[in-house]
């Protein structure tokens, strides 16, 4: 899973996005620096991770009504490693993600729902759909937002999302490799995003 930079404290956005500073719908640019995606799998039963690139991000929060918050993720599959050469290798060819052919990975958000306190700094849940070789399915991603250590208040300028999640890969037709590779996949995507002016 991926772990936020240690000197990176965050600070829960909570009630403070009702500022006047962002009282409209706000969208959001990526900072590629700061943002990736872990994924952990199972290799001959033993855990593995990988990194994948998030090669856009285009996210609005209104702070108005925060349950329309709209996400739309893509991946750079392409650029996908794990920690062993050889597993790359199978994980990126033609049986599993076939980048050669499908070099991204695309969530797009279709509804959130908010804890009971209705901030997205005290978790969330964000129904939408994932598009894999090609194959579009629903899935269920746990998120949080967050601001950086240091900001004021009211500043909500740079915003650090979390969104956590599993899919099947055999679902998406990525099923090669099922006697050495675990069908389950742990999405763990940690996202940098600045505000638009």
């Amino acid at each position: 899973m991926i772990l936020l930079a240690r000197r990176t404290a965050l600070i829960a956005i909570g009630c403070h996005m009702f500022s006047p500073a962002f009282a409209a719908p706000t969208r959001y640019q990526l900072d590629r620096a700061g943002s990736s995606v872990g994924f952990d799998f199972t290799l001959n039963g033993i855990s593995q991770n990988g990194m994948m690139p998030i090669q856009s991000a285009d996210i609005q929060i209104d702070p108005g009504n925060l349950a329309a918050t709209q996400v739309d993720v893509i991946l750079n599959a392409a650029a996908a490693r794990t920690g062993l050469a050889l597993a790359t290798q199978a994980m990126t060819g033609p049986t599993v993600l076939n980048v050669a052919r499908f070099p991204t990975i695309r969530f797009e958000s279709l509804s959130v729902r908010l804890a009971k306190d209705g901030r997205l700094s005290d978790g969330a849940r964000i129904e939408g759909r994932l598009t894999l070789r090609d194959v579009t399915r629903p899935i269920i991603l746990d998120a949080a937002l967050f601001r950086a250590r240091g900001s004021t208040a009211n500043d909500l300028s740079t915003i650090v999302v979390r969104l956590g999640g599993h899919l099947s890969r055999s679902a998406f037709g990525a099923s090669g490799y099922p006697d050495l590779v675990g069908d389950r996949v742990t999405l763990d995507i940690t996202a940098v995003i600045r505000a638009i002016r």
